[in-house]
Order: C-alpha cells, then structure tokens, then sequence
C-alpha cells in the first residue's frame, strides 16, 4: 500500500471521527476561546478562569487528537523527531529551529517613548551616529554592551551612573532580540539568597575531602560561602530599594519524618535536616542581618489552615522561611529603561553580525550590527566591548576572531523547566519546598501571578531560544509536586497552562593559567588577542553585583565609582503603597487591575492609565481587559510600544505575562493585541499578517494542557481526561452519550456526519449494543490497544511523504547532496559537516545512501543533535497551521491530500 493510501486509509479506518478533524483543525485552531465557552454553557459547566476556563477548548482538541489511526483513540505525542498529521493535537507545530526572529523587518513607525526617555527609534540614531564619523575613534563609546538580558542592561545602567570622571561614560548596548526574551524572563521568579548553595558548601566541606585535599576544600567552602553571603546582600538591596518590582514570599518545608534516608546532597549530617531546620533558617535569615522576614515553625494544625492544600497525613511540622519574588522580565525592563533614562544608548532587536578589527593589532574595535526592525545595517565603535549573551555568548565569542576560527568553549547551557498550574493549587501568600526530590533537584512550588509555578529542573544541554519543554520533565513535576498535596486533590496533565524552558550560563574562563582557582559563581575573562571581554554565570539575585565587578575590570583605574546601590529602577519614583487606592479612586479600575498596575510600573503607573478607555460597564469604569480572568487592559499594549516593545510576541510573552501563565489565553488575546499594535506602529495588512505569524510560531513553542512528547512515541489519555471528554459531550448530564449528542458533537466542531457515518460510528463505540455509550464503553474506545498501531502507521506513512519530497531525483535513495538541498529550501543551510553527521546516523548499513527503511528508523529516534529532524517536522507544522489542504502528485502518479502549504508542497 503507497504512503498515499495509508494516509487515506488510517483517517478513515473503522472510526469515523477522523472526518471531523480537518474542519476542526480549520475552524478551532485559532477559534476565540469564548465561542468554545458559550457553547458549552448549556452542558452546566460554569468555572471560574481559575478553575479551568479553557477547559473546553481542551476538550475538543483531545477529541479532535483521538482519531488518529480511525480506532485508533490516542495523542499523537508530536516532537522534532515526528512529523505530525492532520489529527494531531492541539499542539500547532514542533520545536522551531534556526532563526529564532523569524520576522521580515515590519519597519515600525516612531513612537514616543515614556517620559523622560528617548524612543527607541531616537535610540537607533543615536547608535548609528557612531559610524558616521570620518574618524571613529572621534565618536565611539566608551563601552559597548552586547546583549539586554539582566546582566547586559545592567552594565549600561551601571556604566550610566558612574560618577567621580572627568566627563561621563558613553555607553551603547545592543540586544538581538528583546530584553529578557532568553534566560532572564525564565527563572523561578525568586530573588533567593542561595539556600541550596549554603547547603552545597556544608556537605562538601564536612566530606572526606577535608582530609585529603583539606586546602582546597575550605578554599571551595569559603567561595560558596561568600557566593552566598554576597546574594544577602544583594537581595537586601532589591526588596528594599526596588520594592514597586518585588515582595516577600514565605516558602514552607513539610516534614514527614525525623530522620532522611537516603539524606539529602547525600550527606549523612542532612538525615537530621528535619531536626536541624529551624536553627538553618534562622542562621540563613541572619546572613542577611536579619532584615528579612523572620522564618518561623507551623504546626502540623496550622499548616492544615495556613497551606489546605498539604496533605497532613505524615506531617510532623513545617518549617517556613522567606525569599524575594518578582516579575522577571519586568525587572529586567525596568533596568534597560533605567539605563536609557540615566543616558545609555540601548536598544532591543538590534543585532551584532560581525566584529570590525584594528588592521594592526586585529583587535575588536566595533560590530557591525543590523537593526531587524527597519533593516538597515550600520557600524558601532567602541574602547571596550563587553559579551554579556549569557548561554549564548560562545556564539558572540565565535564573531570576535578576525579569521573566523573557532574559540575554545567558555559557556555551558543548563536547562531548567517550569510548569504553571491553576491557584488553586496553593495558597494566594505561601509556596512550598521540596528538598530532597526523587533526583536530588530542589523543586519550587510558589504562587506568582495568580496561579502557581513549580520548577525548576536541571539538565546539561545546548542552549536554544523557543521556550518548548520536554514533556518527561513536565510529568516528573506533576510526579514531585502530589508527593505533598492532599489526596483530594490531584494534579492532572490537563491542568497544566503553561510551561517553558529556559537555560542558565556555566561559565569557566577560558583564558585562565593553568592550574587557576575556578570560579563558583560568575566569570569576567578578557581575550587577549581581540580585547573583548565576556561576562557568564551568576544568578538573577546578583545582576547589580556582576555589573559593577566586570566594570571595575574592564576600566580599570578609570571606572569612577558605581552608584547603583543608591538608585532606584524605572517606576521607584513615585512608588508608595497607597497608589492603587488612588487609581481605584482616580479612574475607576478594579482592584486586581490596580494592584497589578502598581506592581509592574510602579510610579510610572498614571502613563499608563492615561491611556485607558471607558469599558462601557458601570463597574470598573476604565480598564478594558485584553483577557478574561487576568488584570492585563488594553492600555498596557499601548505602552509597552513606548517601552520599546515591537512585537506581538513580546507583548505576550514579556510586557504582559500571558504565554508565560497560560499559553491558550495567549493566543486568544493575540487577535486584538496584533489590531492595538498595528494602530501604534503603522503596520500595514501584510505586516500585521506576518506579525501575527510569528507571534503564533513562537506561542506554539510553550507547553500547555497537550502533552509534547519527544520520540515518536503514544500518549494515552488519563482517565480523569477521558471523562473530560465524555461529559463534554455528554450535553445533557444523563452519564451516557446517545446518537444525538453524537451528532451534536460533530456539528460544533464544523463537520456534521451523515446519518450512515454516525451510525457505523455509533455502533463501534456501543460495544454492548444497547443504544447509548456508557463512560466506560468510551473510555475503552478511546484507550483502544489498536490505537498504537495505526498511528504509528500513520507516522510512518507520513514520513514516506517526506522522504518522496527529499528524493527529488526520483532514485528511491537519498544522498547527501538531496539532504543538503532540502536544508537550503527550508532556509537553513547545514554545513558540509552537519550533513555528513546526518548522512552518517541514516546510512545504518553502510552502503552509501540511505533508504526509506533507514530514514522511517531514523525519523522514529529521539536524538536529535543536529536539529535536522526537527527542520523537517516545524516546517511541516508550520504549514500544517494554515489549515491548507492541496492535492499534490507524488513521483509514482498517486494523487494524495497533503496538509503542507499553500504552493503545494511542505518544501516550498
């Protein structure tokens, strides 16, 4: 059978729920949430935003998924290594890869920036104003900063305000992408002092290394121990001097027993943390002079109040203990405006390309750089330039070598994993922390932002920029996090709203002597041939603190003195406790709205308000919110294109929170936040269309209420989500689904099936025959053993596809030069080397040249180093999302139906 019949036969095959999918995929995929809500108004669901809002659009698309292979009633668990039919699941593509700011420059028109600070397109002027001089050196900037995460916006704000200097420093910083739209937007959202490092440096110091290696050990203790003393100290600084950006939050540890075994950091002196606790937590509050907080003992009957969600079935207490907390990419933000407000020329979307090098000395003198909003390239001189690309600052390290070699690695990437449930999981006011989990990680369980963040993992691998999340660390978080909560309540696959990935720096200096102490926290190296220093490592806690030491360094005894310690970051100004009573009162917003405004914007809050318009409501008068169930209001979007914000997505993803708390809300918004953008930049239909695009693309990249599985692998659905499913349809709450729900079902989700396809339909699924499906019958129907099969026939069918597309020749072979030739039409053109690595993994048996068995094997393996696999499959489901179904001529003269794109071909 071609690949051309099974594609057909698998969709049809003895279920005929397969006929629903593609209007499904045409209709729902972009389908306003509330349409989906207002349809099953009357099935008497009536959840609160927090309690599941989205609930329903869930339940289509499972049941949209379930069809796979006909009876087959699976989720295709889509990954870089499948290549996802036109039943998949809800998840629109796979990981992206290659340019991770896929957009064409959208050529936004000026706007004004907030007050007091240049625009942004007055910033690109004054950045280029560097290469109009006859002579540069006349011009450059004193430092040049590349990269706006935390640390790279924080030199600038730093370098910005140094004060006992003959003149000022000019300074520049240039961010390829927005501010915080890598690692800094990331973390767990604390502001912590290092507990985990405190305990680190305790168990290595009380090892047998002691003995043997005793300098060196108490040389690492007292570097982990200062490491920790220095985040007190800089922690202090930011929730007290930034307190319109930060707040307090009490974290509890439940202990279920006395003594640990096995212990946790695998010390033996760490059985008895359950009995040593308190005295740790009060030696950690004193580390920071005790301005903190104080931790403090709950009871096993307090907790049952203050924490109802814990399970008290072992508790024998808690012990509680306080962090900072805060909205990551705000803070962040606010310290790159902070930067532009005290004189710095920086600017986000603004792209290094290239090094410009001394023709004597070869050494870094400027970058050529592209601004990826208008596209125009220019040149930035500078004295000194400074990396501070985080994860990514090998790649920055590559442009500074005038030959083009490569540089010995510096930076290594540690992912960690994040998923977001609904609030209800915790208390509004208290987190939790697991210790001592299943893998010796320390787990957070911390409301933020009304709902709740559990993070994070740990695991050693490159960096990359899309946020998607192994699906194998979301259920090893689900796993963690019911180890403590009550029986009652448990946490579902489906609950998930959100979740992302994001990669911390570990840095060592690759230009050390030999036989050099290693760095335990951040690094500062400076190449000697090219004279560009690079910054790494560190934690979100300590930005202030990396700013001013790699200053110090690079400027020597011309660095003046750093003043950020006494200055307070954009919206401080103006900051005080009552000004959401004064909005409430002013204008007439909610309260939630209120708060949340105060909180992201600080003094700056009125700006924003200004710009708000009337909802029409008689309560809240002002505030039109972008979402239901969540503070954001229009008037943000329009603001945040003050702030330098020149994209949907970072809107979405960084200015508002939204894909970071729940990725389906994101998308619901994005339809009006891509109509309030158009009217603030100028763009046109065409660039509006493209914006929306990418917005989608990225969006697609969060995790969500669909699993995302690696591996072309099959998940079946949980019980509790088969139920879901079976009350969704289950219209009028009887507990059995008869004919004319059925057809209902079929008809909301745009394809009706006739009165012979819902009776073959019908009849498969009442396998008892007595005229209505029971939970159980379709709970059964769709967990079908058969499912396996016929989607990984389908899978496999699907790849043939691909491999006919790639055969261009025709030869039933592919080659290297077919392999290459396809990266190029996809636009990512692979290195001889790279291909070569492929060919080499495909080519299993040696002979030169791969066959169709070779490339189904190799589309079936989870590893994928090269990212080969996941080009084919993103631009598969990138296309898959314009919901295009074209008939196209295979090499053998089979007409098929292929949901590629609109000319005709996944290829292009």
């Amino acid at each position: 059978m071609s690949a051309a019949s099974v594609l057909r036969f698998t969709s049809k095959r003895r279920s005929l729920v397969a006929p629903l999918i593609g209007s499904y995929r045409n209709q729902y995929q972009h389908r306003s949430l509330s349409v989906l809500a207002a349809s099953s108004t009357s099935n008497g669901h009536s959840d609160s935003h927090s309690n599941n809002q989205y609930r329903f659009q869930y339940s289509y698309q499972t049941l949209a998924a379930i069809a796979a292979g006909g009876s087959a009633a699976a989720l295709l668990s889509t990954s870089s290594s499948s290549v996802v039919a036109s039943c998949e699941k809800k998840k629109v593509e796979a990981p992206p890869v290659g340019d991770p700011f896929p957009l064409q420059p959208p050529k936004n028109k000026e706007v004004v920036g907030p007050k007091g600070i240049p625009s942004r397109a007055e910033q690109i002027r004054r950045l280029k104003s560097s290469s109009k001089q006859s002579d540069p050196s006349d011009d450059q900037y004193d430092v040049l900063i590349i990269g706006g995460g935390a640390t790279g916006a924080g030199i600038a704000f730093d370098a910005a305000t140094r004060s006992n200097l003959p003149s000022g420093l000019k300074v520049a910083c240039i961010e390829r992408g927005d501010f915080a739209s890598e690692t800094s937007s990331r973390s767990t959202k604390l502001i912590w002092a290092g507990i985990k490092y405190l305990a680190s440096a305790s168990a290595a110091l009380l090892s047998w290394d002691l003995l043997t290696s005793p300098v060196t050990t108490v040389k690492d203790f007292y570097s982990e121990f200062s490491m920790v003393f220095n985040c007190h100290q800089e922690r202090k600084y930011m929730m007290d001097k930034q307190q319109h950006l930060t707040n307090w939050v009490p974290i509890v540890c439940p202990f279920t027993e006395w003594n640990i075994w096995p212990p946790p950091f695998g010390h033996p002196i760490f059985s008895f943390f359950p009995v040593l606790a308190p005295a740790v937590f009060k030696f950690y509050d004193a580390l920071s002079q005790f301005t903190c907080p104080p931790s403090y003992i709950m009871t096993k009957k307090e907790a049952r109040t203050k924490f109802p969600q814990l399970s008290d079935q072992d508790i024998k207490y808690c012990a509680v203990f306080y962090e900072g907390q805060h909205n990551d990419a705000r803070t962040n933000i606010a310290i790159a405006l902070s930067a532009a407000e005290k004189g710095a020329h920086i600017a986000n979307y603004v792209e290094m390309t290239d090094g410009i090098f001394d023709e004597d000395s070869g050494k870094v003198i400027g970058v050529k750089a592209q601004d990826r909003i208008s596209g125009e390239t220019f040149e930035i001189y500078a004295k000194n330039i400074i990396f501070a690309g985080g994860p990514f600052t090998d790649k920055l390290r590559s442009k500074e070598d005038k030959e083009g070699g490569t540089v010995p690695p510096a930076v290594q990437g540690a992912s960690g994993s994040h998923i977001v449930l609904p609030g209800y999981f915790a208390p509004k006011d208290m987190g939790l922390l697991d210790y001592n989990t299943s893998d010796g990680r320390f787990l957070f369980f911390l409301p933020w932002q009304g709902s709740v963040i559990v993070g994070t993992t740990d695991k050693k691998c490159d960096a990359e920029t899309l946020p998607y999340p192994p699906e194998e660390e979301i259920q090893w978080m689900m796993k963690e996090v019911e180890k403590y909560l009550s029986n009652d309540l448990k946490v579902r696959r489906s609950d998930v709203l959100s979740a992302w990935r994001g990669w911390r720096p570990l840095a060592a200096d690759p230009h050390a002597p030999p036989g050099g102490q290693v760095s335990r926290d951040h690094v500062i190296s400076k190449n000697p041939s090219s004279g560009v220093t690079f910054i790494a490592g560190g934690k979100w806690t300590t930005w202030r603190e990396m700013a001013e030491d790699v200053l110090d360094k690079v400027l020597g005894d011309k660095a003046g003195t750093c003043n950020t310690l006494d200055i307070k970051l954009h919206g401080g100004e103006g900051y005080h406790k009552s000004l959401s009573t004064q909005l409430i009162q002013k204008y007439g917003v909610s309260e939630e709205v209120a708060n949340h405004l105060v909180k992201t914007y600080g003094g700056r809050v009125w700006e924003v308000v200004e710009k708000c318009k009337p909802t029409g409501k008689q309560w809240p008068r002002y505030g039109v919110q972008l979402v239901e169930g969540y503070p954001y209001i229009e008037a943000e979007i329009r603001f945040a294109c003050q702030e330098y914000a020149c994209t949907i997505e970072d809107v979405l993803s960084r200015r508002t929170r939204l894909a970071f708390l729940n990725s389906e809300a994101a998308q619901e918004a994005l339809p009006r936040v891509a109509d309030i953008m158009a009217e603030e930049l100028g763009w046109n239909k065409a660039t509006k269309k493209e914006q929306i695009k990418c917005a989608q693309k990225y969006l697609a990249a969060y995790g969500g209420r669909i699993p995302y599985e690696d591996g072309v692998a099959l998940r079946f659905l949980a019980h509790e989500d088969a139920m879901d499913m079976f009350r969704e349809i289950d219209r009028d709450g009887s507990g059995f689904i008869d004919p004319q729900e059925l057809k209902e079902i079929a008809t909301r989700l745009g394809n009706p099936l006739d009165d012979k396809q819902l009776k073959e339909l019908f009849r498969t699924i009442d396998t008892d025959k007595n005229g209505k499906i029971s939970a159980d019958e379709f709970v059964a129907w769709i967990n079908a053993e058969q499912s396996k099969n016929d989607v990984k026939r389908y899978l496999h069918a699907t790849a043939t596809v691909i491999f006919e597309e790639i055969d261009t020749d025709q030869s039933g072979f592919l080659d290297k030069a077919e392999l290459k030739a396809v990266t190029v039409r996809l636009g990512e053109d692979f290195t001889d080397k790279e291909i070569k690595k492929i060919f080499k993994e495909m080519d299993t048996d040696k002979d030169g040249k791969i066959s169709l068995q070779e490339f189904i094997a190799w589309m079936d393996k989870e590893n994928d180093k090269t990212g080969f696999r996941k080009l084919l499959a993103s631009n598969m489901q990138d296309n898959n999302m314009q919901g295009a179904w074209l008939d196209e001529k295979t090499p053998k003269g089979v007409t098929i139906k292929r949901k590629y794109t609109n000319s005709g071909s996944f290829l292009g």
